[in-house]
């Protein structure tokens, strides 16, 4: 038996599964819906994911309607694995805004943080050895 693996799922990624009718990020969403993975999910994650989903002109070449992003939005959220964050690690994302994502990661357990920005990641600061930063590509590659 495959043990689950645990992740956090940025944003971008979800984003990029809503405007591209295939390819790695809906794989993502797919695995997370199926039970292969499981999302973690925070205050602050929750709030980024509320705030990028209520932006329509974001949306506005979007093949999937907004009803359905809700209904796909609340699929997602049932899976995903609620976690509090107690203590704020503050690893210096490039992108300030990003601290958050590692740090529920970290509270979580997750190994791996899946988005469209590895970039950002790149010259953190402080870093942990069980966390990895990887692409939608990346993940859907290894199976």
């Amino acid at each position: 038996m495959q043990t689950k693996r645990i992740v956090v799922v940025d944003t971008s990624v979800f984003v990029s599964a809503l405007l591209n009718a295939g390819g790695a990020s809906r794989e993502v969403l797919r695995r997370c819906l199926r039970g292969e993975f499981v999302p973690l999910m925070g205050a602050a994650l929750f709030t980024e994911y509320e705030d990028v989903l209520s932006r329509e002109a974001l949306f506005s070449k979007s093949l999937v309607p907004a009803r359905e992003r809700e209904r796909l939005f609340d699929a997602f959220l049932s899976v995903c694995s609620w976690t509090r964050v107690y203590y704020l690690w503050r690893p210096n994302v490039r992108d300030e805004a990003d601290n958050h994502l590692v740090e529920l990661a970290v509270a979580g357990g997750a190994e791996l943080l899946l988005t469209r920005n590895v970039r950002d990641f790149r010259g953190m600061q402080l870093r942990f050895d069980r966390l990895e930063v990887l692409r939608p590509e990346d993940i859907t590659k290894e199976s």
